[in-house]
């Protein structure tokens, strides 16, 4: 059995990520997460003041994670704008979120913004910087502001569905999501500036 000195801020963070993608909102609870960790509920208070502290520092370790941590990751890359697209498509629809409750975890989160402000907020945060820097991405391979633009929307929506597709095993994620990127590469050269 785990101790409230092994397990860190992260660990609570992933399995009420888990909890989340599996039973939603109503299921982030601190003695339920501390079963699912094999710990006692006091652990929990070592690490966080109380449930809504915790769903606080979700988000905030969701942006980070899932957004910043993998924009500096295609950043560090020298590759060409084109390269970089298809490395954020990778980072996006690999297995970094199975420890998070996988497919149906950003699906879970948007669940919760639709009942939540502060998830609404963190939520409309995170969607306008990822559509920003797919943008950019389009831009850097020398598409135009507009085109960069809904090619940014078309793909990051695509994303969206296409996990929801994919949780019940209805799509290859990854595979469509490239096969989306080459088709929108290949159809805005012609839309290029």
């Amino acid at each position: 059995m785990a101790t409230k000195t092994s397990l860190s801020s992260d660990d609570w963070i992933k399995a009420a990520f888990r909890a989340l993608s599996s039973g939603g909102v109503q299921a982030i609870r601190a003695e339920a997460i501390a079963r699912d960790l094999k710990v006692s509920k006091g652990s929990f208070y070592w690490h966080f003041k109380d449930v809504p502290d915790l769903k606080a520092q979700m988000l905030a370790h969701w942006s980070s994670q899932a957004t910043d941590a993998i924009i500096a990751a295609i950043e560090a890359n020298d590759g060409s704008g084109r390269e970089q697209l298809r490395l954020l498509v990778e980072a996006a629809t690999d297995d970094r979120n199975l420890a998070y409750g996988g497919v149906r975890t950003e699906g879970a989160i948007r669940e919760w913004a639709r009942y939540d402000s502060a998830a609404a907020a963190a939520l409309k945060a995170v969607d306008q910087r990822r559509l920003a820097y797919v943008a950019e991405l389009f831009e850097r391979c020398g598409f135009c502001t507009a085109f960069s633009r809904s090619g940014a929307n078309i793909l990051y929506g695509a994303l969206i569905g296409l996990e929801a597709l994919a949780s019940g095993e209805l799509a290859d994620l990854r595979a469509d999501m490239l096969a989306l990127l080459a088709a929108l590469l290949q159809g805005g050269d012609s839309s290029q500036a």
